[in-house]
């Protein structure tokens, strides 16, 4: 079975990322941002959704994250849309929901070549450790925008922004484990009716 590994590079003015990928690993995670909540985020990615990610990213931080993190979401979502290459056999589509004690997240991803995003999720502070909570819509569609999919995410509940955030970030990585999952009844197939995913 062809192995679902990509390599993205992506430098522009104001960021410089790398990032590696396995979409059939152990949920491995080798992270190095200037933002330590984003790390332990895009730590939390891996280790939920099985998907070994090295990932280095800098950024013109010194003026704000928004670069930063809109980026990183678009070259891990770059990344996964060419590992799973023609998408023959996956489910394509994944939800979950998520508590992370009194908070509830909620994600539902296609994997159907259209970018769109919808995004419901209220803070109560402007950051949640050193991350920019005004940021955090921007890394979900950018993913969107680099895998080609429609991404939807909700934070139902939750007294903590720690655990909202967190809630969302887990849901999200349940949801990507079972939409890049191959079925191995359909493996010579393309899940959709066009025959094509683009």
């Amino acid at each position: 079975m062809k192995e679902r590994k990509a390599q993205v590079a992506r430098k522009t003015g104001e960021t410089d990322i790398t990032v590696k990928l396995n979409l059939d690993g152990t949920g491995a995670a080798q992270i190095t941002v200037p933002v330590g909540m984003l790390g332990h985020m895009l730590e939390s990615l891996a280790r939920h959704s099985g998907v070994d990610i090295t990932l280095t990213a800098q950024g013109d931080t010194e003026v704000d994250q928004h670069h930063l993190v809109e980026d990183i979401g678009i070259v891990l979502g770059d990344a996964v849309r060419k590992a799973l290459g023609d998408k023959k056999g996956i489910n394509r589509a994944g939800f979950f929901v998520f508590p992370m004690d009194e908070a509830l997240g909620v994600v539902a991803l296609d994997i159907g070549g259209r970018a769109q995003l919808q995004y419901e999720a209220k803070f109560k502070r402007r950051f949640v450790g050193e991350l920019d909570t005004d940021t955090v819509p921007e890394f979900f569609g950018g993913f969107a925008q680099g895998v080609m999919a429609t991404v939807a995410v909700r934070a139902i509940t939750g007294r903590s922004d720690h655990h909202k955030l967190e809630a969302l970030f887990k849901a999200f990585a349940k949801a990507l484990k079972l939409a890049v999952s191959r079925d191995e009844r359909l493996k010579d197939y393309i899940p959709s009716t066009k025959g094509v995913i683009r």
